[in-house]
């Protein structure tokens, strides 16, 4: 695993100057490592128990894929993302890690997901 220490976070350009609230992704090798930025702006929370879920690499473009698209699959051992009305979006990976987005922020991320923002090459 790679140290979450030494990941360069990124987020899409369409996140704008939302107050920092957005989908935030790292690249680590053979994971993709997802997290909430609110969770950093809150100085109650605890970094070091920072909620991020992985996902193999290899399977980034299917993830990425069931993201833009409401009705799309996932496979099984992927995160599952769950739409809540217009309101929300989660992903649930299977040990339970939850990470909920407001609709604008899951919106900004998936359209820099449109713009090839987050290609695993990137």
């Amino acid at each position: 695993m790679t140290s979450q220490d030494r990941l360069v976070w990124r987020t899409s350009s369409y996140s704008g100057t939302n107050g920092g609230q957005c989908v935030e992704v790292a690249f680590g090798g053979r994971s993709v490592f997802i997290r909430d930025s609110k969770y950093r702006r809150n100085p109650a929370n605890d970094l070091a128990a920072e909620p991020v879920i992985e996902i193999p690499a290899k399977h980034w473009d299917t993830f990425l894929n069931a993201a833009v698209q409401n009705d799309a699959k996932i496979p099984a051992g992927l995160p599952a993302i769950t739409r809540h009305g217009l309101c929300e979006v989660s992903i649930a990976a299977e040990d339970g890690t939850t990470l909920t987005f407001t609709a604008a922020e899951w919106i900004a991320f998936t359209a820099g997901v449109g713009d090839g923002e987050f290609a695993a090459a990137a």
